[in-house]
């Protein structure tokens, strides 16, 4: 599990663009709507029911994953609300399977900063589908999606040093021990842009 630095951002009015979903040798990456955010927020009776109509997946019972704290719904609805295109930037796990999908995770990614050109990404996934590949099969989908929407000079994550397996994940993404996080206790994460195809062809 990665934890994302939430920052202030004032909502506004704008119309959301759609993005077509990712797709991975497993996985599809489909957007984080409003729709999909405050259904979840919701936390009525049969939510899990509404929001897999919305995404079009089957939601286990355990939904949502550890890292969907209260702050997170305020912070990607006021993120939507002021740039249409923070939709593609966070999405939903869906492992594909013969009979549809199932949600399984989440991951996010920050637009970069202003002055460092750094992007933060950050991922969470349901016990049941940890250790199985489907994190780092994510965040390797999600690293050159984000360089086709931002010039990026790199990417960056924060973690917790007792998280062995999300500092696995990390490693096998290509990111190297950064110092201290942002958040307290948490221990930063950073790599290179990803290589287009083009490079080195």
């Amino acid at each position: 599990m990665t934890r994302i630095q939430a920052k202030e951002t004032a909502p506004s009015q704008i119309s959301t663009p759609l993005f077509e979903d990712l797709q991975t040798l497993r996985l599809d990456l489909a957007a984080i709507t409003a729709e999909s955010l405050l259904c979840q927020q919701s936390n009525h009776a049969g939510f899990r029911l509404d929001l897999g109509r919305i995404v079009q997946a089957e939601v286990p019972d355990a939904w949502p994953h550890e890292n969907w704290e209260p702050h997170v719904y305020e912070y990607l609805l006021n993120l939507i609300a002021s740039d249409a295109e923070a939709t593609g930037w966070c999405r939903y796990l869906m492992l594909r399977h013969a009979t549809g999908r199932t949600l399984i995770g989440s991951v996010g990614g920050a637009f970069p900063h202003p002055v460092t050109g750094e992007a933060e990404i950050g991922y969470g996934l349901l016990p049941a589908w940890q250790r199985q590949g489907f994190a780092a099969e994510a965040v390797m989908a999600m690293l050159p999606w984000m360089q086709t929407r931002r010039t990026i000079s790199g990417f960056i994550a924060q973690t917790f040093p007792h998280l062995r397996g999300s500092i696995r994940v990390l490693e096998k993404c290509g990111f190297a021990p950064g110092g201290a996080g942002f958040e307290e206790g948490t221990i930063l994460f950073r790599r290179g842009p990803v290589a287009s195809s083009s490079d080195g062809a």
